[in-house]
C-alpha cells in the first residue's frame, strides 16, 4: 500500500519489553544505524534493577529510548513519537512516555489474558491506559517470526528469540531506516561461531520491513534528514567506552603505561571490560577482588609510575574513601572514575543519580581534599578523562572523575579527534638530588607538586606512606609540621585552578537570572533553558566540569546576576557546596531524585518559576 511519507526535524522512539526480549540490542542498533545514516542522536538504556525478574513483570521491563534528529540533539527526549511494547507490562510502564500524537506497536500475541493479569490490566490495556486516541499498531509479531523461520532448520525457542529482528525490521521501515548496517551488524556478530544464525536473522529483519510496508495500520512514514555536522570521522559512542579511550589518549600522550585496578560494578564494569581488550595500547588491567583491593593496587601502580585508575560506583567508592586517603598523604597520581547509580546501599543499581557528590568531597577521614571533575555528555567523557589523567599526573593528586548511569549506558555521535589537537602531558619528575638525598615532599613553586621518583633509580631511595612526614620523607608527628603538610596539600589542590578553563555563561553575561548545573544534566538543562527563551524568559546557564576547585572566576560570573538557580539530581549537594565555598550568594534549588534523568519541561517549569519568583 502507498504511505504518506512526512519529513520529520527529530523523533523519539521508546523500544520495551522483558529483559530476553532483545530491546537492549534493538535499540542499540537502531541508534547505530542512525548514526551511520547522520543523524545527530541521544540514547538512554533503562535496565531492570533485578537481575532476573519473572517473566512478563512491571519490575522485568527493559527499556532503550532513542532521539534521533536533523539538528543538534542533546536529550533523550521527554516524551516518545512511538513506543514499542513487546509485552503489556512494557506497555503499562511506559505508556505515560507517550505524545498525543504517538504510534504504538504491540506484540499481540504477549497480550493474551495471563499477559494481561501479569501486568495487572483487567480487559482492554488501552481503555485503562486511557491511550484508546493513539496510533495502536497491533501485530502477531512472535507468530509472524516463527512463520518466517519455519524453514530455517531453528528450533522453537531460537527462532522466537529473533523476534527482536522482525521488530526492528518493522522499525525500520517506519522511520526510513537504511537496514544494511544490521545485515553487516548480523555477519559479524554470528558469522564466525554461529554461521547457522545469519540468514535466519537477516530473513526475520528483512520480513518485520516487508511486512511493515504492507499493512495499512501504518498510516505514514518518516524521514529524517542527516545532520549538517563538522567534516570528520564520527561514531556512536557510550560514555563508559569514552572513559575508557580518554585515558588511553592520556597514556600515549604522557608515554606511560595504563594500569586500572577495578571490582565490577554496575554501572562502571564496561570501563574494566573496554580497557581490557586494548593490551596492544600497553593497557594493563587486573579484575581485583574487592573495591578496597582495586584501589590499592592502583596506588602500587602509581608509585612505580604508571598512569593508574580504578573504577567504581558509590558503594565501591565508600570502600575505596580510606585507601583514598592514603593515595593524599602519598600524593601519588591516580584517576578515581565514579559512574554514579541510585543510592544508598544497593539502592536501585541500574538508574542514574547525581548523589555522591558530598562523598567525594567530604568522605575520608582527616583533612583529605582532592581534585573532583565531572562530564557532562557520553561524547565529552572523552576529554573528562583525559583531562584528569593530566591533571592528575602533572599535579601529583587523585582526581576523582564524576560520570552517571545516564552517561555511562547512553550514548551519541563522536567526532574522532586528532592526537596531534591534544597536549602532551608532562609529570614532575626527579632529576636530580640536592645534596645527594632526594626529598620526595619538595614541592615546585608554582603548583605544589611533589616530584615524582620512579622506584629502582640510584640516589632516589624514599618512603612514603599513610604516617605524616615532613618533606625529607622522614615520619614526623610534629604540630608544626603536621600544620604545614596539611595547608600544602590544600594549596596545591586549590592551585590546580589556575590550569582549568574559566566558568562559560551560555547567554547574556549578566541578568536577572542564571541558571547552574554540573555533571550529566548538561543536555536537559541547555535544552531547557533554549527553550525558556524561545517563550520570553531572560536566563543564562553556566555549567560546571571543574567542582573542587571551581574555575578562578566563579564568584565574578554569579556577582553578575540577581538569582542563581541550581539543579542538581540529588537533595541539593551542590548548592550546599557552593553555600560553603562562596556564601555571600543566594541560592535556589531545582532538585530531581527519582532515579531519573530531568524531563527537559519539568526544568523549563522551574525556570519561568525561578525567574518569576519575588526577590527573598
Amino acid at each position: 500500500m502507498q504511505h504518506k511519507v512526512i519529513d520529520a526535524k527529530d523523533v523519539v522512539i521508546r523500544f520495551a519489553g522483558d529483559s530476553g526480549d532483545g530491546m537492549q540490542l534493538t535499540g542499540s542498533l537502531f541508534a547505530n544505524m542512525s548514526a551511520v545514516y547522520g543523524n545527530e542522536l541521544s540514547t538512554f538504556p533503562d535496565f531492570p534493577a533485578e537481575i532476573r525478574a519473572p517473566h512478563g513483570t512491571l519490575s522485568g521491563v527493559s527499556g532503550f529510548t532513542v532521539h534521533i534528529g536533523s539538528g543538534h540533539i542533546s536529550t533523550p527526549g521527554d516524551y516518545c513519537d512511538m513506543l514499542v511494547a513487546m509485552n503489556p507490562a512494557a506497555l503499562k510502564t511506559n505508556a505515560r512516555w507517550l505524545k498525543r500524537t504517538a504510534l504504538v506497536l504491540i506484540d499481540e500475541d504477549a497480550f493474551d489474558d495471563q499477559g494481561l493479569a501479569k501486568a495487572g490490566f483487567k480487559e482492554n490495556p488501552f481503555a485503562e491506559l486511557m491511550i484508546e486516541d493513539r496510533t495502536i499498531i497491533s501485530a502477531p509479531i512472535t507468530s509472524l517470526t516463527y512463520e518466517s523461520l519455519k524453514d530455517s532448520g531453528l528450533d522453537r525457542a531460537t527462532a522466537g528469540r529473533c523476534k527482536n529482528m522482525f521488530t526492528l525490521g518493522m522499525a525500520c521501515f517506519i522511520y526510513s531506516r537504511p537496514i544494511e548496517y544490521v545485515y553487516t551488524y548480523i555477519e559479524n556478530k554470528f558469522g564466525k561461531k554461529h554461521p547457522e544464525l545469519v540468514a535466519p536473522n537477516k530473513k526475520a529483519l528483512f520480513d518485520g520491513y516487508n511486512y511493515a510496508s504492507n499493512i495499512q495500520a501504518i498510516p505514514n512514514t518518516y524521514h529524517i534528514e542527516p545532520a549538517h555536522v563538522n567534516p570528520g570521522l564520527y561514531r556512536n559512542i557510550t560514555g563508559n567506552q569514552a572513559i575508557a579511550w580518554g585515558l588511553l589518549a592520556a597514556s600515549e600522550k604522557s608515554g606511560l603505561p595504563l594500569f586500572c585496578g577495578s571490582y565490577p560494578i554496575t554501572p562502571a564494569t564496561a570501563i574494566l571490560e573496554e580497557l581490557a581488550i586494548h593490551k596492544s595500547l600497553g593497557a594493563t588491567t587486573l579484575q581485583a577482588e574487592d573495591e578496597i583491593a582495586g584501589i590499592c593496587t592502583a596506588i602500587g601502580a602509581a608509585y612505580a609510575g604508571d598512569l593508574a585508575v580504578t573504577t567504581t560506583s558509590g558503594p565501591g567508592l565508600s570502600l575505596k574513601s580510606e585507601a583514598m586517603g592514603l593515595a593524599v598523604m602519598t600524593e601519588l597520581p591516580i584517576v578515581i572514575v565514579d559512574v554514579q547509580r541510585a543510592g544508598p546501599s544497593t539502592g536501585i543499581p541500574t538508574k542514574t543519580e547525581q548523589t555522591d557528590l558530598n562523598q567525594v568531597l567530604y568522605g575520608r577521614n582527616g583533612e583529605c581534599p582532592l581534585v573532583v571533575m565531572a562530564a557532562h555528555s557520553p561524547a565529552n567523557c572523552f576529554d573528562a578523562a583525559f583531562n584528569a589523567a593530566k591533571i592528575a599526573l602533572e599535579h601529583m593528586t587523585p582526581v576523582v572523575l564524576l560520570s552517571e548511569g545516564f552517561l555511562g549506558n547512553g550514548s551519541e555521535p563522536w567526532r574522532i579527534p586528532s592526537m596531534d589537537d591534544y597536549p602532551e602531558i608532562r609529570p614532575p619528575y626527579a632529576r636530580q638530588c640536592d645534596e645527594g638525598r632526594f626529598n620526595p615532599f619538595e614541592r615546585d613553586p608554582d603548583t605544589l607538586a611533589r616530584r615524582w621518583a620512579v622506584p629502582g633509580e640510584k640516589g632516589f631511595e624514599h618512603r612514603v606512606g599513610g604516617l605524616e612526614k615532613n618533606h625529607a620523607g622522614v615520619l614526623s608527628s610534629a604540630p608544626e609540621n603536621h600544620a604545614l603538610m596539611v595547608r600544602e596539600r590544600a594549596e596545591k589542590v586549590a592551585r590546580v585552578a589556575d590550569c582549568i578553563p574559566p566558568l562559560a555563561v551560555d547567554g547574556p553575561s549578566e541578568g536577572r537570572l542564571l541558571v547552574v548545573g554540573w555533571g550529566g544534566t548538561y543536555g536537559h538543562i541547555s535544552s531547557a533553558v533554549s527553550n525558556a527563551r524561545a517563550s520570553g524568559t531572560e536566563v543564562s546557564y553556566a555549567h560546571f566540569d571543574y567542582i573542587n576547585p571551581l574555575p578562578k572566576n566563579t564568584a565574578e560570573v554569579f556577582s553578575r546576576f540577581g538569582k542563581i538557580l541550581v539543579c542538581e539530581l540529588n537533595s541539593g549537594h551542590f548548592a550546599g557546596y557552593l553555600r560553603s565555598v562562596l556564601p555571600q550568594f543566594r541560592y535556589m534549588q531545582y532538585n530531581k531524585v527519582e532515579g531519573q534523568p530531568f524531563l527537559v519541561q519539568e526544568l523549563v517549569s522551574a525556570i519561568e518559576g525561578a525567574s518569576g519568583s519575588a526577590e527573598e
